[in-house]
């Protein structure tokens, strides 16, 4: 049976050289039998300003806390990983290249909730963890599931994403069955972790919330100078190529 491992960092910033300061996860083996980890470590890197603004952890809190590396989440998600296992979080690709950094070589199937969101609720104005978890009503269930893990939930808290994350994860899961009905959730969703988002409309910029059809047809210019001259996420880069060729 497949096990599926949930997690959030937090970080000294999102910087190359940044490193690890806390883990919160969630390993799934069944309904019933779910391990909670919820750990800060110690690293040599400073912890930017930025960085404490956002998740509030100073230099005092992690100062006599053991590295990642002698986590127990760190064992954990060693143990579990194989291609059969799922690896899970917002936004994958930074958490993972986190983990990667501390050594780790993933061997598990990756679901990214949210490449996932932007597939399944294409319409949706955000698909941050947050703009979700009140776009989609999950704060109404979360007290309850909090209260049977022992967990509390706080904004840009390790544990307190995970927890939000699962309750995504079973919306998402909903909708998957919705939109793809005979076809295994979880394997549809790896799928579409893979698969790069057709954005319908720009997010930013001087065309924000336009058509990037519209746009398209009015400035090609101007995706050309986007595509040219701005550092675009995989879905943008996608999109624009989808238009400009």
């Amino acid at each position: 049976m497949a096990v599926y491992v949930l997690f959030d960092t937090e970080t000294t910033g999102n910087q190359e050289n940044d490193r690890i300061i806390q883990v919160g996860a969630m390993v799934v083996h069944d309904r019933e039998h779910i391990d909670v980890y919820d750990e800060l470590c110690s690293t040599t890197v400073p912890i930017s300003i930025e960085a404490m603004e956002v998740h509030n952890i100073t230099p005092e809190i992690i100062a006599d806390k053991a590295p990642y590396s002698e986590t127990t989440f760190a064992k954990a998600v060693e143990r579990y990983n194989a291609p059969e296992n799922y690896l899970i979080a917002h936004n994958i690709s930074f958490d993972l290249g986190m983990l990667e950094k501390e050594g780790f070589v993933n061997r598990y199937t990756l679901i990214d909730t949210v490449r996932v969101a932007k597939h399944l609720l294409p319409d949706s104005p955000a698909h941050r963890l947050q703009y979700l978890r009140y776009a989609l009503e999950l704060y109404k269930n979360e007290e309850e599931e909090a209260n049977k893990m022992g967990i509390t939930i706080k904004a840009h808290d390790a544990i307190g994403d995970v927890l939000v994350m699962k309750l995504l994860l079973s919306k998402l899961v909903q909708l998957t069955q919705q939109k793809f009905p005979g076809e295994n959730p979880m394997q549809k969703m790896a799928e579409l972790t893979q698969t790069p988002v057709l954005l319908k409309t720009f997010r930013f910029g001087k065309y924000k919330d336009r058509s990037i059809e519209e746009v398209s047809r009015e400035d090609m210019g101007y995706l050309q100078w986007m595509y040219k001259n701005l550092d675009l996420d995989e879905d943008l880069k996608y999109t624009l190529e989808q238009y400009l060729q």
